[in-house]
């Protein structure tokens, strides 16, 4: 009798512990499935959410969405400020070209005028290119070099305003110039002189 008394006290015991393990078991199962489950949904919440307040659009009482205001970034200039800075670059770009067109050349300068004792045969008053001398001309004879017509800065000579070349000469060579006077006086108060000489190579 009392060995059956204490066999199932035994069983009771042993059924008591396995519930017991059961129940702890079952716990620490819950806990990890808690632990896996609520992380993804609680992030998976806020990335709705997050994206529902981002992209919600702006209803007005219609229910209808307001159209965003698209504002340029860049406000164009003024046409009239675009004229003046192509104003500008225009008066920049021909002074420029104006000043590289003049070459300075040193050169030998003599001067003729149109009697028989500078010119010869050709003293008729016509010059190479076939222009007629008129009272208060001005202009150069050049070598082949120099097209007629080429403009001519010669200090001292014609108020130092240009002048073109319109005649040729025997000696006339290389960087060599005579300039025109009307008489021959004139021409011989000039004398030689040797002078920084600009030429215009339109």
């Amino acid at each position: 009798m009392r060995k059956a008394k204490v066999k199932h006290f035994s069983v009771v015991f042993l059924n008591l512990m396995t519930l017991r393990v059961a129940i702890c078991i079952l716990g620490l199962i819950a806990n990890i499935a808690r632990t896996k489950t609520d992380d993804p949904i609680t992030l998976l919440r806020t990335t709705i959410s997050e994206v529902e307040t981002s992209s919600a659009p702006v209803l007005e009482k219609s229910g209808k969405a307001e159209p965003e205001e698209i504002k340029p970034e860049n406000t164009p200039k003024k046409q009239s400020d675009n004229s003046e800075s192509n104003t500008e670059l225009t008066h920049f770009l021909a002074k420029a070209s104006s000043v590289d067109e003049w070459e300075s050349i040193e050169m030998r300068v003599t001067a003729y005028c149109p009697c028989p004792k500078c010119c010869g045969e050709y003293s008729d008053g016509v010059t190479a290119c076939g222009h007629e001398i008129q009272p208060g001309d001005t202009f150069v004879a050049a070598d082949r070099r120099y097209p007629f017509g080429t403009e001519m800065l010669i200090p001292g000579y014609s108020n130092s305003q240009p002048v073109r070349v319109l005649d040729r000469g025997g000696a006339i060579k290389g960087n060599r110039l005579d300039v025109f006077f009307a008489t021959h006086q004139e021409a011989l108060e000039w004398g030689v002189k040797y002078l920084e000489v600009k030429v215009n190579h339109k």
